[in-house]
């Protein structure tokens, strides 16, 4: 039933999604409602949301306008399904804001294969993630993936190794002026994310170990296909497809090193793991199986989910 509902791209597939998002949202935000005492409270968690609905719309655009996958919405709908089972990070504003702007970079990044002003789309790319990082320090391990994509497409000219830099000094510059505006504690903010810990005892409840075995059990089985896969993909794709196996290693990374650490920091690896999801459900030729793993994937996810409210 849900392989077959989201196998085409229709309005009622973005509905649904849409309507499960605000629901989970707003049941996970249940568990403190002092949020509710405040207009600006209220506001931030209204903000959040809009930021959440356009991750879900931003990973499925990279999907289909770069041809990442068939006509179809599988990518949208397992990342949303990812957020159920992984619910800390509709609470955790930090890397909902990184995540996001890091999305709006490996859209510019992965649209550099068609040459096409491509200084512009590396200087928008490096922004974005300088811009993440001031919410999540090490977000900014995604320049990486610029320079990857460099070599992939543009990198006899020197002037485009140049530009991240240039780019970097963008957002030095912005940052320094909105905290001298702001004052030292927003100094402080991103000061306090450069530490690395790799303690990873940091579960609330048995119900997020759980989901951290089922996440990673789903990653195995989406990402080593896919890996193998590449050779068989139109030779115009394979640099964009390789480029989403290095975002997900790379938001494996950001969630390895960074300190204070939950489920939530596995957000930086929902985007690039829903696209292999997508090319996985593709490539099964039985549609019971199809159909069980969904259902499966959902059903477990939504037992996890209403074990942590």
């Amino acid at each position: 039933m849900l392989a077959s509902v989201f196998n085409k791209s229709r309005p009622v597939n973005y509905i649904l999604i849409g309507v499960i998002l605000v629901l989970s949202y707003f049941l996970y935000l249940t568990k403190d409602t002092s949020w509710t005492n405040s207009y600006l409270l209220i506001l931030q968690k209204a903000g959040l949301l809009l930021l959440l609905a356009g991750a879900l719309f931003l990973t499925n655009f990279i999907t289909r306008r770069n041809t990442l996958s068939k006509a179809n919405t599988y990518a949208m709908f397992l990342f949303m399904v990812f957020l159920i089972l992984l619910p800390t990070t509709l609470v955790n504003t930090n890397v909902i804001i990184s995540n996001f702007f890091l999305l709006l970079a490996l859209r510019r990044l992965i649209s550099l294969q068609s040459l096409i002003t491509p200084k512009e789309k590396i200087f928008d790319a490096s922004f974005w993630i300088f811009a993440a990082a001031i919410f999540h320090f090490w977000s900014i391990i995604h320049i990486v993936l610029v320079f990857i994509s460099i070599v992939f497409h543009v990198s006899r000219d020197y002037r485009n190794w140049l530009i991240p830099f240039i780019a970097f000094f963008a957002v030095g510059v912005l940052y320094l002026m909105a905290g001298l505006m702001m004052g030292e504690g927003f100094f402080e903010t991103i000061s306090e994310n450069i530490a690395i810990s790799f303690d990873f005892t940091y579960f609330e409840n048995i119900y997020q170990n759980i989901a951290l075995a089922v996440f990673s059990a789903i990653a195995v089985l989406f990402a080593f296909p896919y890996i193998f896969s590449i050779t068989s993909k139109p030779l115009n794709l394979q640099s964009s497809h390789k480029k989403i196996i290095y975002s997900f290693l790379i938001g494996v990374a950001i969630y390895v090193l960074s300190a204070n650490k939950n489920n939530s920091f596995l957000a930086f690896t929902f985007a690039p793991l829903a696209i292999m999801g997508a090319n996985y459900f593709e490539s099964q030729e039985n549609n019971w199986f199809k159909e069980i793993a969904l259902g499966l994937f959902v059903a477990i996810a939504l037992l996890l989910f209403t074990s942590q409210l």
